[in-house]
């Protein structure tokens, strides 16, 4: 076993982003530049309209980030950070899915997350499921 501080080896990359995690870095990342995009567009032009879902649609976008880039990486702290994230991601897909429907008043606008990602035909519901049963696999 290599110490953490060691940087992540070929293999340790390989692990974590090749084969389906290829197809799985790749959403991330789609869904890392979309979200950031959108959510910083909609923060600096319209922050005062749904404040709370442009803030939480610039916090899964820094969640995909992080899962991209932890993916990337490889290594045992990569793959940590990298559950971390998911999980994360899967709390706050499901809160934010069963918000907008109990509590649509805190949601005049819609986020990434808004009705389990209904408006992006629900992959960010499945993402961090496939995410952890991915990194489940390639466990360190």
């Amino acid at each position: 076993m290599r110490p953490v501080s060691e940087p992540a080896t070929t293999d340790d990359r390989a692990s974590l982003s090749s084969g389906p995690g290829r197809t799985l870095v790749f959403v991330y990342g789609v869904f890392a530049v979309a979200a950031t995009g959108r959510s910083v567009l909609q923060l600096a032009t319209e922050a005062g309209d749904a404040p709370l879902a442009y803030t939480l649609s610039l916090v899964a976008a820094v969640i995909y980030l992080v899962a991209t880039t932890c993916l990337l990486l490889g290594g045992r702290t990569a793959w940590r950070v990298a559950v971390v994230a998911c999980s994360v991601e899967l709390v706050g897909v499901l809160v934010t899915g069963v918000l907008t429907y109990t509590a649509p008043d805190l949601f005049p606008d819609k986020t990434v997350w808004s009705h389990f990602g209904q408006g992006y035909a629900f992959l960010p519901l499945v993402l961090p499921f496939l995410g952890l049963l991915w990194l489940r696999r390639t466990r360190p």
